[in-house]
């Protein structure tokens, strides 16, 4: 809640280490910045702007291979610069914690192709460089080129991806949680030990999929086990939501879809026996924004003659798994023998009110072009902090994941138009809290709460047993 009572709106900003993210072609945008992403600079403004606005935090995509389902190849992917070039997420977050106070960040990472213990550390490292400002994406992975390059002629099935990232999470809560106990270094220079052994447990974890016997390598970071994200929206994905997640990712075009999806997650976590308001719901959302409607009109028209209908396509192809080159661009979609491509262009029709209206194959790429497969809002800053008020009083949405458009533009133009309307509207923070992630989010301390499953693996709680 707000100093005024009503329930607050989270921010976080929505990029990748990469240049096209999720509006292929705006990159050749007379002020877009995205070629820029291999650089300290861009990172280090980008973190400099975000607090300027007060947003809750930074949350970084990533994927491991190119999505090459469209044309059977990766040939036009590379083309448009879709999601490749991608660099690491990781490396990014230390000077951009460097430069800020409070600004969080959430990174994606996988657990298909790396083993947990050290990745395990990577985490740990992170928390404690950013002193507890760090949150993890969890993600199966859903594109066969990353299995395919890692050694695998496919992905595994999808629920036994959930199972085997299942028991990731268990060896990663292990280490982080159940190896050293909170008092296990005492530096003491006197006697000239650094760490008292006997508060050091190994693991001893011999699961289906891992074998871990030993102890952590890293000492207890500030939250221990990071903030943990999750964005599978599948029955199996929101079942791991429930039992894991701290935050969660929604994609979902239409109102009516994000509420529906909002509603199937507290169910979850409600079902795994926690508060179902335990977990922060972010949804998807592109601004368009200015110091009037028309002005923010204006902007749009000009972002769409850079949209490349071709890398729109190709983000779709990857998105549900069908080779849109096999369609000609202004072919009806009515013509497109697939349930998948028809329910997609359904909810597209909703969300951009043209119902009744015939779409082709080339205007489901244009609309993607701005702001990928989620909604977008095109208004004034009043206009738009209104919009998402009403969007979260009508979803039950804690909060907003705002892809870019152009970067980074769109968020300087949110952080000078719509922020000071929804502080206005006493929906928006006036400063930060103090603390770790977990705290800002939650303001109930650093660690994991008693009722997280990942709270089980605790060494205090060992010591009881």
């Amino acid at each position: 809640m707000t100093a005024t009572g009503k329930r607050e709106i989270l921010f976080n900003a929505f990029d990748m280490n990469c240049v096209a993210h999720q509006s292929p072609g705006l990159w050749r945008h007379p002020e877009d910045r995205a070629r820029d992403y291999n650089t300290l600079g861009y990172w280090t403004g980008l973190a400099r702007t975000l607090e300027k606005g007060l947003f809750d935090g930074l949350f970084i995509a990533d994927v491991l291979g190119p999505y090459d389902v469209y044309g059977s190849s990766d040939e036009a992917t590379l083309r448009a610069g879709t999601q490749v070039p991608v660099n690491d997420p990781m490396l990014v977050v230390p000077p951009m914690a460097a430069v800020t106070e409070h600004l969080t960040f959430g990174v994606t990472a996988g657990t298909a192709y790396e083993h947990p213990y050290p990745f395990a550390r990577r985490l740990a490292t992170l928390d404690h460089l950013t002193e507890g400002r760090v949150g993890w994406n969890v993600v199966t992975g859903y594109l066969p080129s990353a299995a395919r390059n890692l050694g695998n002629e496919d992905q595994m099935e999808h629920d036994e991806r959930y199972d085997h990232a299942d028991e990731y999470l268990d060896v990663v809560y292990k280490l982080l949680e159940g190896s050293w106990e909170d008092d296990a270094v005492v530096n003491d220079k006197e006697s000239g030990v650094f760490i008292d052994p006997s508060k050091v447990h190994r693991i001893e974890h011999e699961g289906r999929f891992f074998r871990t016997p030993g102890i952590a390598f890293t000492e207890p970071s500030p939250q221990r086990t990071p903030v943990i994200y999750q964005a599978g929206a599948s029955t199996r994905g929101r079942a791991f939501a429930g039992k894991h997640a701290e935050a969660v990712f929604i994609n979902s075009p239409t109102q009516e879809l994000i509420s529906g999806t909002a509603a199937k997650i507290r169910q979850s976590a409600a079902e795994a026996g926690r508060d179902p308001h335990d977990i922060r719901i972010f949804s998807m959302q592109t601004i368009v924004t200015g110091a009037t409607d028309a002005e923010a009109r204006a902007k749009y028209d000009d972002l769409a003659q850079y949209v490349d209908v071709e890398g729109g396509l190709v983000l779709m192809s990857g998105w549900m798994g069908i080779d849109l080159a096999r369609f000609d661009l202004d072919e009806p979609i009515g013509d497109v023998k697939s349930n998948a491509i028809q329910s997609a262009v359904e909810t597209f029709k909703k969300a951009s009110g043209a119902e009744g209206e015939e779409w082709t194959v080339r205007r489901l790429a244009e609309w993607v072009g701005i702001g990928g497969f989620g909604p977008v809002i095109v208004g004034s800053g009043e206009t738009v902090a209104r919009e998402l008020a009403r969007i979260q009083d009508e979803t039950d949405v804690d909060g907003f994941n705002l892809a870019y458009h152009i970067t980074p533009g769109t968020f300087e133009d949110i952080v000078e138009h719509v922020v000071p309307e929804l502080q206005k509207l006493g929906r928006y923070k006036t400063e930060y809290r103090e603390g770790t992630m977990r705290h800002k989010l939650f303001g109930r301390g650093d660690h994991l709460p008693e009722n997280h499953y990942g709270s089980r693996f605790a060494v205090r709680s060992r010591s009881q047993v």
